[in-house]
């Protein structure tokens, strides 16, 4: 028997569309896409992929807390970036945040991201 639940929170940019958050499913968490929104402006307010990293995994991190989850039970993230070029700066953000047992990952480039942030993580993770 399932036991989905939505997930919503204020810690985070409320969805751009018919979305949750997150899904708790089955022990699960299923957390959407974040972009670099800052939560408390509604606005991307920096430029590089550095601060953009860094805003999306706060986002990232708020919707697992929402969740019952943590960082420390991420098993998979998928990255998107508008320009793999910048995969190195973005990969040492990511690795400062999943230092110890990092969760498995793809990467990739797309053509553009919405409102044009430059990168974008959405995760799985286990509950707390």
């Amino acid at each position: 028997m399932s036991s989905r639940k939505v997930v919503s929170t204020t810690n985070a940019p409320a969805a751009l569309g018919p979305y949750s958050q997150a899904i708790v499913n089955n022990g699960m968490v299923y957390v959407s896409g974040q972009i670099p929104i800052n939560p408390a402006s509604g606005e991307i307010e920096t430029k590089d992929i550095t601060g953009q990293t860094e805003q999306v995994l706060k986002n990232l991190e708020a919707v697992l807390v929402a969740s019952g989850s943590s960082i420390a039970n991420v098993v998979k993230t998928t990255c998107f970036l508008d320009d793999i070029n910048e995969w190195p700066a973005m990969n040492e953000v990511y690795g400062k945040v999943f230092h110890t047992e990092p969760p498995a990952r793809s990467a990739f480039e797309v053509g553009k991201l919405p409102k044009n942030a430059k990168v974008e993580i959405e995760a799985i993770a286990t509950l707390n």
